[in-house]
């Protein structure tokens, strides 16, 4: 189902938007709601959503809430479209994931992975375990050491639930290939203190 999720008309690079393949996507949500059970009848936020695929994977697998939150105005209308399709309920919020407040059980995400802006992951990590128990977050695998130090150091427990390639269509100028892959690595973090 995740396949027929509308991907962004007109990507932009400053905001890295790549969408996640719905493989992943799909892998991503299967553990987060069969093996941890951190999705079903949970409150979902879902950072930098794009067009929702992890928002509307995360309704369809019976989140009682689910909040997706973008700063790009193109990529909600496609999520919105994308969700009524599905006949599922997303609210779908359009400002910077640092306005964000409250408390959620669940956050999902495909931080950009800081190539443009460096450690705009981080700063969407440090957003995410604000208002999250649990976060699971796709990054880039050669910063695997970093995240691992990065997280005991600031007492939370992170493991890595999935490894596996992201394939990267030829979409903006420097692209010098048709397609490329990635190699990312999917984590989940909650903090010690939350438990």
């Amino acid at each position: 189902m995740l396949q027929k999720v509308s991907p962004h008309p007109k990507p932009k690079v400053a905001l890295e938007q790549y969408t996640i393949p719905a493989d992943l996507a799909a892998d991503i949500l299967f553990s987060a709601c069969y093996v941890y059970g951190d999705i079903d009848g949970k409150r979902v936020v879902d950072l930098g959503t794009g067009t929702g695929r992890l928002a509307i994977g995360a309704a369809l697998l019976n989140a009682e809430y689910v909040v997706a939150v973008d700063v790009d105005p193109i990529s909600l209308t496609v999520a919105a479209e994308n969700s009524k399709r599905f006949g599922v309920h997303v609210d779908w919020v359009l400002t910077s994931a640092e306005t964000i407040r409250g408390q959620v059980n669940t956050v999902i995400m495909n931080p950009p992975f800081g190539t443009r802006q460096p450690h705009a992951d981080i700063r969407f990590l440090n957003l995410a375990l604000e208002i999250g128990e649990v976060v699971y977050s796709i990054h880039k695998s050669s910063t695997r050491r970093f995240l691992s130090q990065w997280t005991q150091k600031r007492g939370y427990e992170a493991s890595e639930i999935l490894s596996s390639k992201m394939e990267i269509p030829h979409q903006f100028t420097f692209h010098r290939k048709e397609r490329g892959s990635v190699d990312v690595c999917v984590i989940r973090i909650r903090s010690r203190s939350k438990r």
